[in-house]
């Protein structure tokens, strides 16, 4: 294709998405003049090219439009739903337009007379009835070529050489492109019309003065020519792992400094690289507002779209295969979940709907949230359909949660819509996007109150190429599990309190209080005999949506950043696994999905619930309750225990990537600086060596404890028998059978961020009395911290991450002596939970205990008038232990 046609094709495609869009706008902003002058430029832009061009029928359409667009800048013609509906459909006879011409290198054949004529009717104020069919398929001769027009600024267009055209279209972006480096601010061009130069930035001293001139500067880089750096960066990868191998069985090697080197240079190429392939979610939600601007139309409804979070990044090639699932969405919130105006008058609802997109980044994965705000999923309609095709019988139904019945929306062909419409209706949709979401190890959940609304929640992974996996091994094989999947890893052995026993056949854990399925690898694969008697085995914990299963395998190895490659066509009709990978040492292994594993084995759900249930209550004395546990050394002093669920990760980290800064350690973690903090307070950074680090994170702040090594992870009771004054410790405790120092973590990460908890955090403690406490939090990590800090001074526990649980419990008849709560909590907040608390019987003298990062004296007054008895700074520990035991001695007063 000539390169000025392909051009053309791409900027002209570019300019009509941002049409869409802008349309939109201007139907919910029709007096605003910006916007209306933004629209006009774009449709001009496309007319003059096409007449440079010759291309005369894309030409005339443009011209028409553009006529309507003039009456409406100028103030002439009122901006109405369906004038904007006229020019969204001369945008689509574009589009088609250019479909064609892209494939053939020529305009079609046909005409847009009808377009046309109603296009000039607009523009001269006599509006006409819509046509019943376009004529534009009609084989007719192409209008002539209109004589240039003046244009708003009184210039007339000249035909010029391709020469020139080429030259004043070079910053023209190219099909699918990826803008890269920007150089400096824009400046805004000195004529509208002006084209903003592209020139090479002298970055010398001579050149400082003419960069801070310059346009905002990017370079645009075709898509295969990333695609194939990628490729060549995944075998560089491939390439370090495989002399890292060779370097960890010569620890004496010449050539340790500079492979190590080599690792650090090729991290970073390869975290540049990623970056190149990132792109904001937006590009994926551009056309949703044109869609549910029109969905809106054809429904009769009034629907808002509220996009939040644009910017996250996420990398293209997972950003391409989410569009579609998205899309789906959205039209079947536009269409199911949304009521009639007038109906959600009726239910005392605004009478315009809103879908909302959002999304942001949680720990190495996207969160995407679709919800609406209406009518929610019709819970009798979804359990006559299910009854209908045969998947449940009432019995069935009978025993199973809302929830449960609302993911029957998820099987194939199933639809509770009473008509087929051109929308939706055919019971093909939703098991296709979840399958979609899947492929791509991502998950969907689903939360849905009848006449209130619905949300999905999407994870997905940010990037597909190079991912962190947990190698293992099972029948004398090797296979790699992406980290993403993993929660975390359990020993079961004869002579362990885990033991793997089976229920109904089923093989299953006994895992802090709740019974966790478990599925033989050795078996699943059939690599031989699946021996019941193994003296020592591993449980790989995995999640897969709401569902928790175990992995049972042999050996557990390290993690490795490793290159996902294709599954080969002949295994591609296997869900177990999602491609391949080779190793430091050359091996090539397969990776496992843990969405394929648990669809293999039919989501493993214990099946008789009622007796999982039974023997889960038979076993879960609250005075035998366990935690998982994070057992390590540090500083020669034996062994030493923080609570596996503040850890984040256990990195190992090369000390001559450690830099200092105001004279402490920190090491560049995930695109962010990260302090070390050693317990050892003798540690030395020694260069050329590696040093394990256990990492706490919480948001975007991390911090690494240095630790000499990582000895196990073991559930056990955290009974702190010794008490100690020492700093950075809470005591002394049995732990896997030895006497092993229980760390303040707490201690720790304000050391790395005086501010952590919201300020400077004292360091003392006192030990409170043994009492029932409620910790409703919706921060895992704080309930993580929390929790062990309140068992070692003798309160028991029990937490819940928000209020409608806390609210659960009291209905259920659990008593607790005081309540200790959040007040910045999503859903119902700390204040509306402690006004439903006075209200109700059972809780009501209960003592509340608000926990919150801002006590100023107005939030006290604020929490006191919703009925907290106190209220207490999410930073200061020794404050809440301190509160808690006066709190209690009061009501023992009282009492």
């Amino acid at each position: 294709m000539d390169d000025l046609l392909s051009e053309f094709l791409t900027e002209t495609n570019e300019n009509l998405a941002v049409l869409d869009v802008e349309l939109v706008r201007l139907e919910q902003n029709p007096n605003d003049p910006n916007l209306l002058s933004n629209i006009f430029r774009l449709v001009h832009t496309i007319k003059g090219t096409c007449g440079f061009l010759g291309l005369p029928r894309l030409e005339s359409v443009a011209h028409a439009a553009e006529n309507v667009l003039g009456r409406f800048r100028d103030g002439e013609l009122e901006v109405t739903p369906y004038a904007v509906t006229l020019i969204l459909e001369s945008l689509d006879t574009i589009k088609n337009i250019l479909s064609v011409l892209e494939q053939t290198e020529a305009e079609p054949a046909g005409s847009d007379e009808d377009l046309i004529n109603r296009l000039n009717a607009m523009a001269e104020g006599r509006e006409l009835p819509k046509a019943a069919a376009a004529s534009a398929a009609e084989p007719v001769e192409p209008p002539a070529p209109a004589e240039p027009e003046e244009d708003e600024f009184g210039f007339v267009p000249v035909p010029a050489s391709r020469e020139v055209l080429a030259a004043s279209a070079a910053a023209a972006s190219l099909a699918e492109t990826r803008e890269v480096a920007p150089v400096a601010e824009a400046a805004p061009p000195a004529h509208p019309q002006e084209p903003v130069r592209a020139e090479a930035v002298d970055h010398g001293p001579a050149g400082e003065a003419k960069e801070s001139a310059l346009a905002n500067q990017t370079i645009r880089v075709h898509v295969d020519l990333l695609e194939n750096l990628m490729t060549m960066v995944s075998e560089l990868v491939l390439t370090r792992n495989q002399l890292l191998q060779i370097l960890r069985a010569q620890k004496d090697s010449e050539f340790a400094t500079p492979l190590q080197r080599l690792n650090h240079v090729t991290s970073e190429l390869q975290e540049g690289v990623m970056k190149t392939r990132m792109q904001p979610i937006g590009n994926a939600w551009a056309k949703l507002p044109r869609l549910v601007r029109d969905l809106a139309h054809e429904l009769g409804k009034k629907i808002e779209l509220q996009m939040l979070g644009a910017e996250t990044e996420l990398d293209r090639q997972v950003l391409e295969l989410i569009k579609d699932p998205l899309t789906h969405m959205v039209r079947n919130s536009g269409d199911h979940g949304l009521e009639k105006p007038a109906d959600r008058v009726a239910k005392g609802k605004a009478e315009t709907g809103r879908i909302t997109l959002n999304a942001f980044h949680e720990g190495g994965h996207i969160i995407i949230e679709i919800s609406d705000d209406g009518r929610g999923l019709n819970i009798e309609a979804i359990k006559r359909k299910a009854i209908q095709n045969g998947l449940a019988t009432e019995a069935e139904l009978a025993t199973m949660t809302d929830q449960q019945i609302q993911g029957f929306i998820m099987k194939p062909g199933f639809s509770t819509a009473a008509a087929v419409t051109s929308v939706s209706g055919r019971g093909v949709g939703m098991d296709v996007v979840k399958t979609n979401i899947e492929k791509i190890g991502g998950t969907i959940e689903m939360k849905s109150v009848e006449g209130r609304g619905t949300t999905f929640t999407i994870k997905i992974p940010l990037t597909l190429a190079i991912v962190s996996a947990l190698i293992v091994e099972c029948g004398g094989e090797r296979f790699a599990i992406p980290q993403i999947s993993v929660i975390e890893l359990v020993r079961a052995a004869s002579d362990s309190e885990h033991k793997i026993e089976r229920i109904h056949g089923t093989p299953v854990l006994r895992l802090r209080n709740r019974l966790l399925p478990l599925v033989s690898l050795q078996r699943l694969l059939k690599l031989g005999d699946d021996e019941e008697d193994k003296r020592e085995t591993f449980i790989v914990v995995t999640q897969v949506g709401n569902y928790t299963f175990g992995i049972i395998v042999d050996k557990v190895f390290d993690t490795e950043e490793i290159v996902v490659k294709p599954v080969a066509p002949i295994l591609r009709h296997l869900e177990l696994f999602s491609g391949n990978t080779i190793l430091g040492d050359g091996s090539v292994i397969m990776i496992l999905d843990p969405n394929g594993i648990a669809m293999e084995t039919g989501e493993m759900a214990v099946q008789d619930s009622q007796t999982a249930q039974e023997l889960t209550t038979k076993t879960s004395r609250r005075e035998e309750d366990t935690m998982a546990l994070l057992v390590f050394t540090a500083g020669g002093e034996g062994p030493k225990a923080v609570p596996l669920a503040l850890v984040a990760r256990l990195e190992d980290i090369d000390l001559d990537q450690v830099e200092l800064s105001n004279g402490s350690p920190v090491v560049q973690y995930r695109g962010k600086l990260m302090p070390l903090v050693p317990i050892d307070p003798n540690w030395q950074i020694r260069r050329g060596a590696r040093q394990p680090v256990v990492v706490f994170a919480d948001g975007d702040r991390s911090m690494g404890l240095v630790v000499d090594e990582i000895v196990d992870i073991v559930d056990d009771k955290m009974q702190v028998e010794l008490g100690t004054e020492r700093p950075g410790f809470l005591g002394s405790a049995i732990i896997a059978g030895k006497a092993t120092d229980v760390i303040d973590a707490g201690f720790y990460l304000t050391q790395a961020f005086k501010d952590w908890f919201g300020s400077a955090a004292q360091d003392a403690n006192e030990d409170g009395r043994a009492h029932r406490i409620l910790l409703v939090d919706d921060s895992p990590f704080f309930r993580n911290l929390l929790t062990p800090m309140l068992a070692v001074s003798g309160y028991d526990v029990h937490a819940v991450d928000n209020a409608d649980d806390a609210l659960a419990l009291c209905e259920a008849g659990e008593e607790f002596d005081v309540i200790v709560s959040d007040i910045e909590m999503p859903g119902m907040s700390g204040l509306d939970f402690a006004r439903a608390v006075r209200s109700t019987e059972r809780w009501a003298a209960v003592p509340l205990v608000a926990l919150s990062s801002h006590a100023s004296p107005r939030d006290l007054d604020r929490g006191r008038q919703a009925g907290f008895t106190d209220y207490v700074a999410k930073f200061d520990r020794d404050a809440l232990l301190f509160t808690l035991q006066h709190t209690l001695a009061e009501t023992r007063g009282a009492a």
